[in-house]
């Protein structure tokens, strides 16, 4: 009987060590661009690195999740008491003889290894920033509450991880982990644009009619909804429920089981009784994702068409169009394609850049009555 427990933290002081030899990396590169800076200059540009490398953290989870890979180290924080997968290799291979397809093998222990790697790393980076933003505390007119809000965050989104791997990929705790991923790349985002209004000679926030400000907090709520129930649609494999387009099974409106489906606290894969979950609680999941899709993608056009008219604003417009258009093609990929994984990793991809964009949009606007200048140049029409 395996008697590994699940959480072991002998490995953790390595686990930290090569955190901090990953990070030495981009620390050093942005010490050289930016030795002669302004700190808010400085911080600003570690601020922008660390929020790339996290986009890439998040695309990489979404990978380690569709590799089935997230039990490749079934303990937490190394694997199998070891700091790497060289160490485990016995474990690991007992494992993969005994299941050759099961969640335990050789790839998927790196897969999910390399994902903690780089995890601990952006950690380092985030504690970084967070120390270099209080030492320069007085050259910066600005809150230090950016960036050590996001260094508890990273520290729960941490938790989080050890728990979906101690909890078995239980649904709840996978898809409020990459809610989490994604609300670090906002909390980042945000900060890099306190940093940039920090600058001397900054513009500031370009002000905009209170109704285009409300229309911006209630199409990101909108955004943020759908972004759950698409990691919900993940985390329980439905995905593959409806293969047909733009009919589900068939028909407009499928046999649905919305309580089992939308039931939280489960484990993957069972209903509130214990049984296998039913299809038609999948289904449910995988259609209401879908219809809400709809609702998100005429409120992101909508609100693109508001700002293309905003002098400032014009390259957020055609952001929101451009990644509107990539989840659009990316979502159909995965049902038409049968959800192959580079559709399924790129729809996760332009859920969490358009997180990006649209807290850039809320950091970099600011309500205002007085009236907004407005761009003449019209929306593009389109071809017919």
């Amino acid at each position: 009987m395996d008697t590994q427990p699940l959480y072991d933290l002998a490995p953790i002081a390595r686990l930290m060590l090569l955190g901090v030899v990953l990070a030495l990396g981009p620390i050093a590169w942005v010490w050289l661009r930016s030795r002669r800076a302004e700190p808010a200059q400085r911080l600003r540009l570690l601020t922008l690195v660390t929020l790339f490398l996290t986009f890439d953290l998040v695309l990489f989870g979404a990978f380690t999740r569709l590799t089935d890979s997230g039990l490749g180290c079934p303990d937490w924080p190394g694997c199998y008491g070891s700091a790497s997968p060289i160490g485990a290799s016995a474990s690991i291979a007992a494992a993969q003889e005994a299941m050759p397809f099961g969640p335990v093998t050789f790839p998927k222990a790196w897969i999910e290894m390399i994902h903690r790697y780089l995890a601990t790393a952006v950690g380092v980076l985030i504690l970084v920033l967070a120390i270099n933003s209080t030492l320069a505390r007085r050259q910066l007119p600005m809150s230090l509450w950016w960036p050590w809000v996001t260094l508890i965050w990273v520290c729960v989104q941490g938790a989080f991880g050890a728990l979906t791997v101690t909890m078995k990929l239980f649904p709840a705790i996978v898809t409020l982990h990459l809610l989490g991923g994604l609300g670090l790349l906002a909390l980042l985002r945000a900060q890099s644009v306190a940093y940039a209004h920090a600058l001397p000679g900054a513009v500031g926030a370009v002000p905009v009619p209170s109704t285009l400000r409300l229309a911006l907090v209630g199409v990101f709520a909108l955004l943020w909804l759908q972004v759950a129930l698409g990691g919900w649609v993940s985390t329980n494999y439905a995905v593959l429920a409806c293969r047909d387009f733009p009919t589900c099974q068939g028909s407009w409106w499928p046999d649905m089981d919305l309580r089992e489906g939308f039931t939280l606290w489960r484990e993957l894969g069972q209903a509130r009784s214990g049984d296998s979950i039913p299809f038609a609680a999948l289904t449910a999941i995988h259609y209401v994702h879908r219809l809400a899709a709809y609702v998100v993608l005429a409120a992101l056009i909508w609100l693109a068409w508001r700002l293309w008219r905003v002098e400032g604003l014009r390259a957020g417009a055609k952001g929101l169009l451009i990644l509107a258009g990539w989840q659009l093609v990316s979502g159909l990929s995965n049902v038409v394609l049968e959800w192959p994984l580079v559709a399924a990793v790129a729809h996760t991809g332009g859920a969490a850049a358009l997180v990006v964009l649209m807290t850039g949009l809320l950091a970099r606007t600011r309500a205002s009555t007085t009236p907004v200048r407005a761009l003449s140049t019209p929306m593009p029409q389109a071809s017919r």
